[in-house]
Formats: C-alpha cells, sequence, structure tokens
C-alpha cells in the first residue's frame, strides 16, 4: 500500500477511505470489481465513518455516557408499559412536530432507560439532543450563578431540540431555578421538544420548585404539548438485586 496515498486521503480528511483502503483493494485483486464499484465502496466507507463519528459526537454532547435501546429493555417483566407507545417515540417523530413527553411512573421501572433510548433515537435521526438529571440540573444551576452563566445555561437548555429532563421533584433546584426553568419552557414552547421523568404527581411540582405560580405557568406550556404515559408495574431493579442475592445464595450453599 502507498503510504503517500494514505497521508493524502487523512490531509483530505478522508480517514474512512484511508482506513478502509487496504482492505477494498484486496477485495478488488480477489474478486471481480471495476473502478466505479471499488470508488462507491469507498466513498460508503467514508460515509459510514463520518456518520459514526457524528454519532458518537452527539452522544457525547447530549450527555449520553451508555447507549441504551429499547430492543433492551424488558417488556415481559412489567407488560403494562406501553410498549407501542415508547417505540413510536424513539422514531423522533414528536421531535419534528415541538411534541412533549411526560414518563410518570414509580421507581425503578425503566423510566431512564426509555428516555435515553428515546433521545438515541432522536440523535440517529439528526436531532440534537441534552440529557440531565435532576441532581445534575441543581448542579448546573448553583455553578452557572456562582459563576455568572446563568443567561449561557439557559440558553444552552432552551436551544436544544430535545431536552430530557430526569427525575425531576426528586430534588429541589435552588432560590432562583424556578424562574430559570419558567424561562426555559416559556421559549421552548412550540419550538423544541421536551421529555420529563418523574415520579412525583403534577400537583406537587410547586413544591420543589419552591414557586406555585412558575410552576403552573411551566405546566400550562408542557402539557398543552405533551403526551403523558405512565407507567405502571413492579421494580424491575429490586428484581435485579433479589435475582443477584439467589444466585450468590446457591453459590455459597453448593460451596
Amino acid at each position: 500500500m502507498n503510504p503517500q496515498l494514505l497521508t493524502q486521503l487523512r490531509h483530505l480528511h478522508l480517514s474512512g477511505m484511508a482506513e478502509a483502503l487496504p482492505l477494498r483493494v484486496e477485495q478488488a485483486k480477489s474478486g471481480p470489481l471495476d473502478a466505479v464499484e471499488f470508488l462507491e465502496l469507498l466513498v460508503g466507507d467514508e460515509l459510514t465513518r463520518r456518520a459514526d463519528r457524528l454519532f458518537a459526537r452527539r452522544l457525547k454532547q447530549a450527555g449520553i455516557m451508555a447507549v441504551k435501546e429499547l430492543s433492551d429493555f424488558d417488556f415481559t417483566f412489567n407488560p403494562k408499559i406501553p410498549r407501542t407507545r415508547l417505540v413510536e417515540l424513539a422514531t423522533a417523530r414528536f421531535v419534528c412536530s415541538h411534541q412533549g413527553v411526560l414518563l410518570i411512573g414509580p421507581p425503578g421501572i425503566g423510566k431512564t432507560h426509555a428516555a435515553v433510548a428515546i433521545a438515541v433515537g432522536a440523535i440517529r435521526a439528526g436531532y440534537h439532543a441534552r440529557l440531565r438529571s435532576v441532581f445534575d440540573l441543581a448542579a448546573d444551576f448553583l455553578e452557572a450563578e456562582a459563576t455568572g452563566q446563568r443567561r449561557e445555561l439557559v440558553d444552552r437548555l432552551t436551544r436544544v431540540d430535545l431536552l430530557v429532563l430526569e427525575d425531576f421533584g426528586m430534588k429541589k433546584l435552588g432560590p432562583s431555578a424556578a424562574e430559570d426553568m419558567l424561562e426555559i419552557f416559556v421559549r421552548r414552547h412550540e419550538t423544541a421538544s421536551t421529555l420529563i421523568t418523574t415520579n412525583r404527581p403534577t400537583e406537587d411540582w410547586g413544591q420543589f420548585l419552591g414557586d406555585i405560580p412558575a410552576a403552573t405557568a411551566i405546566l400550562d406550556r408542557f402539557l398543552a404539548h405533551a403526551e403523558v404515559i405512565r407507567m405502571q408495574g413492579k421494580s424491575y431493579r429490586l428484581h435485579q438485586r433479589a435475582q443477584r442475592a439467589a444466585t450468590a445464595d446457591r453459590g455459597r450453599s453448593s460451596s
């Protein structure tokens, strides 16, 4: 293989072609492959590499450390969970129409798994997503307040195509957070999509936001164009813990 050619391809930012070239050359030597087919394969390799890099970059920007898919979700454990609706949401059509989603249900039922899978689906569809737990969000607001970057934080959370807020209601967000959240929801209203997971009823939002009028205004805008999905069933997390304990007990009894 000509090292100069590989260097030139990388200089032209065609690293996908450069990596695939040795294999494609061997393929051309071993079978009938004309010049056009050879070029088509190399171009396809480059496009695939670029798509993979873009996907990885957008996952990182979204704050998604581990990809979750609905194909890995155990719907048999809790058959009441609306599989068809979650799969539809993972196509990201709701993001195109600027709709919202509220996943509400008890802890351990798979809300986070579903939310991440939906966000991954949106990224695959070409959208930008941002996923923040309420604990991360509380830290974000505190840091922004301390560094004078409150406006920048609100702008970042406003501009993204799909904003996913996890465990909403599990932690208070600070004295000025309700105003910030209201501004975010006002600016995202009918222009972007928001997905919220929570185990708290909407009646409690005023309590953990610390501002009942702001919570009312947030809910008014969010629920106007949001689908509410109630996820019912047993805790899969507790089920896994019980399985691990049973396996450990069997191991001890057999030793």
